[in-house]
Formats: structure tokens, C-alpha cells, sequence
């Protein structure tokens, strides 16, 4: 698809409506001031708010924060966001406790050019969830133009991600631009060969997304714990294993699909047990069908993760969801980790396009210590996975030209 960006846009003394995920992990601690403790979503919102003041427009911040439903919650304010905002920009951030009516329009009529102003949570309103079609009327009011640099809430038909997008010129933000470009580089229009990579526990929450990769990939590696059903369709003991075997047929359909779509599926050669999935137990490296009826499988083998990596080596694009085992408790955390810094150590040496996504990805990214070497890791969880299954983003579909 073809969008508008900002390179596009007159934007000199222009009211821009700005659509960000400013929905960050807060402390509160009681009687005290609400902390912001991780920014990176902050950091991300920070080069296109650059880009609009640079070139002279009044910048107007939407976003949600949580799940008020509709209603005035004020633990769900964005207020203690603004100077957390302010602080990574290293400028004034304006708020306003509405981001409609007259309370949003003073606070935006008192703007000079290259401010930033933070409107107070969309989702306060029943009118953003439900698209409707007057609440975006009443945002609209407050701009000239819309850009929509929320990648992560893209796959939500909202006034402040979809409606806007057909009141006023609609542009991609600097992040959004980004995400689009790296997505269209692992899947729209990849440099073959393709491994896809895709881990976690459940195959039920990963049936679309299983379904659409084999249809696109060349090689799709399948681990954690839905690998555990793999295995078990094609007869393997998974002993004491998370394991949805009501999900076999399933594994054997997506098998077979994989085989008429000429991509190679890449199943455990051998996995890592133990009879306790508890920080430093003793983990055995056990073949396929030598599992103990006590013991589970908690992450994937040397062999294993030695013919990823091979096949890594093997190919010109990587997209990865998913870790390989339980990454969040040594020494179950070994297979994700090999594998992370090979992916990442080809990326930076230019051999890789190495693209991941989905919360449990990015963390155990971040836990192997790779994620700034991979080609580009997105924070959308929702929906980079809907994008991976195939689907139309109503949030990007809006930007199309």
C-alpha cells in the first residue's frame, strides 16, 4: 500500500492531530506522584513530534491509556505522562483534561508554533471505541491535519486510529512509517528465502497466524510450547508437557498445508526436559519420544537450535514471534537465547533482514540482549500479530492513498 507521510504535508503554523501510544507501565506509589517506568513507547512517539515541530505545526497528542470503558477513571489519566513526555523530548508538554470541547479547544487555541500539547485520554469517551462518527467530529475541530503514528493500535476501528483518518489529510508518523516499511520487508516484499520463526505456548491462539505463514514463508520453525503439540499429533510421548492434544488434528492439518505450500516446517530434533519448571533445575537433553511421564519439556535442544541456526545462515529474512522455551527461568532459557544472538549477530552483519514482534518476543529479545542488533523489533503486540495473520489493519487501511 501507498501512503502520505510527512515529507508530503504543508505543515507550518497547521494544527496536527496526532494519533500516539503513549500507554506505558506506571508505579504509583500511594500518596505519591505517578513514575512512568519504562519510556520506550515515549521515545518512539519522539521523531515525529520532532519532525511537526521543525516544521512549524502545533502539536495536539491523542491517546488512550488502559481500559476506562467509556468512563472519567482517574487512575487511567495520561496527566502524569505529560512530563515523562516532556522529559524524553526535552521540551514543554501542555495538557488538557479533555480531549474535546471546550476545555481541549482553549487549551489548543493557546498553541504557537512548535508546541506540544497532550489531550487527556480518548478513551474516556464512549464515542472513541465505538467509532463514532460525531466523537470524531468533535476531535476533527481541534486540526488541520491527522497523522497516525500508533502502529500498535492500528487494529482497531476507533475514532482516533480509523475515523480521523477520513475527516482530514491523513499522513503516517515517523514511527508508523517505520513499522510499515519493516513489515513490508518480512512479508510483503521479503528477499527469499523466508524463516519464520514462532514460538509460545498455545497453537489455538497462533491457528490464523500458523495458517497464513505457510501460505508466504519458505521455512516456518515452530517452537515452545505449541511445539509440544506438534509433537504429540505425530505421536511423540510429551510427558508431563503443557500440551493441547484436543489441537492435534489441527497440528496435522497445518502440516500438510505446509507441505502443498512448499514451506519446510522445522519441528524439535530433540528438546530439554525437567521435572520442575523452577530457576536452576536439573534440565536433561532428552530425543524425541524419550520423555519421562514425570518430566516437561521446557525448552528446545542443542540440535535443534544448532539446524536454526544453520538455517538463519541459509536465508535472507527472518520475522520471529514467539520464544523457543520458557525464557523467563534459566537455564530453560538457553535455546531462545543461541538463537536470538545468531539471528541478531547476522542482522548487524548485514546478512539478515531479522524482524520480530509480539510482547513475549521483545523481552526475550531484550533478556538475550540482541534486540537493538535485530533489523527492527516492534512493540505492537495485538497488532503485529493480526498483520502476520494476514489481516487488514483498519488503522493502516485508513492512511492508504
Amino acid at each position: 500500500m501507498t501512503f502520505k507521510t510527512l515529507d508530503d504535508a504543508d505543515l507550518a503554523g497547521k494544527r496536527a492531530l496526532v494519533r500516539v501510544d503513549l500507554n506505558v507501565p506506571v508505579h504509583r506509589e500511594e500518596g505519591g506522584d505517578a513514575q512512568v517506568t519504562d519510556d520506550t513507547r515515549l521515545r518512539a512517539a519522539v521523531p515525529t513530534i520532532e519532525k511537526l515541530r521543525a516544521g512549524g505545526a502545533k502539536v495536539i497528542l491523542l491517546a488512550h491509556f488502559d481500559r476506562p470503558k467509556g468512563k472519567v477513571v482517574p487512575s487511567m489519566s495520561l496527566e502524569p505522562i505529560a512530563p515523562a513526555l516532556a522529559k524524553v523530548l526535552g521540551a514543554p508538554v501542555a495538557f488538557a483534561h479533555d480531549c474535546v470541547g471546550d476545555v481541549a479547544k482553549t487549551a489548543v487555541d493557546a498553541l504557537k508554533a512548535g508546541d506540544v500539547l497532550l489531550l487527556e485520554n480518548v478513551r474516556y469517551h464512549p464515542g472513541e471505541e465505538e467509532n463514532d462518527a460525531e466523537f470524531a467530529k468533535a476531535l476533527a475541530a481541534n486540526g488541520d491535519l491527522y497523522v497516525n503514528d500508533a502502529f500498535s493500535a492500528a487494529h482497531r476501528a476507533h475514532a482516533s486510529t480509523e475515523g480521523l483518518a477520513h475527516l482530514l489529510p491523513a499522513y503516517a508518523g515517523e514511527q508508523m512509517r517505520r513499522e510499515l516499511t519493516a513489515l513490508d520487508k518480512a512479508l510483503g516484499n521479503p528477499q527469499r528465502p523466508v524463516l519464520g520463526i514462532v514460538g509460545g505456548s498455545k497453537v489455538s491462539s497462533k491457528l490464523d497466524l500458523l495458517r497464513n505463514l505457510v501460505t508466504k514463508l519458505d521455512k516456518l520453525a515452530i517452537g515452545g510450547g505449541m511445539a509440544n503439540t506438534f509433537l504429540y499429533a505425530q505421536g511423540h510421548d510429551v510427558g508431563a508437557s503443557y500440551c493441547e492434544k484436543e489441537m492435534a488434528e489441527t497440528a496435522r492439518e497445518i502440516i500438510r498445508l505446509a507441505g502443498q505450500n512448499n514451506c519446510k516446517l522445522f519441528l524439535p530434533l530433540d528438546i530439554v526436559v525437567a521435572e520442575k519448571m523452577a530457576p536452576g533445575a536439573p534440565a536433561r537433553v532428552r530425543g524425541l519420544g524419550e520423555v519421562d511421564d514425570d518430566e516437561r519439556i521446557l525448552d528446545a535442544g542443542p540440535e535443534t537450535v544448532e539446524r536454526l541456526c544453520r538455517a538463519m545462515e541459509n536465508s535472507k529474512t527472518l520475522i520471529w514471534n514467539g520464544p523457543l522455551g520458557v525464557f523467563e527461568i534459566p537455564p530453560f532459557d538457553k535455546g531462545t537465547v543461541e538463537a536470538a544472538r545468531k539471528a541478531g549477530e547476522l542482522a548487524k552483519a548485514g546478512k539478515l533482514v531479522a524482524v520480530a514482534g509480539g510482547g513475549d518476543t521483545v523481552a526475550a529479545l531484550n533478556h538475550a540482549g540482541c534486540a537493538g542488533d535485530f533489523t527492527f523489533v516492534s512493540t505492537a503486540g495485538g497488532a503485529f500479530l493480526e498483520w502476520m495473520e494476514g489481516k487488514s489493519l483498519p488503522g493502516v487501511a485508513a492512511l492508504a492513498q
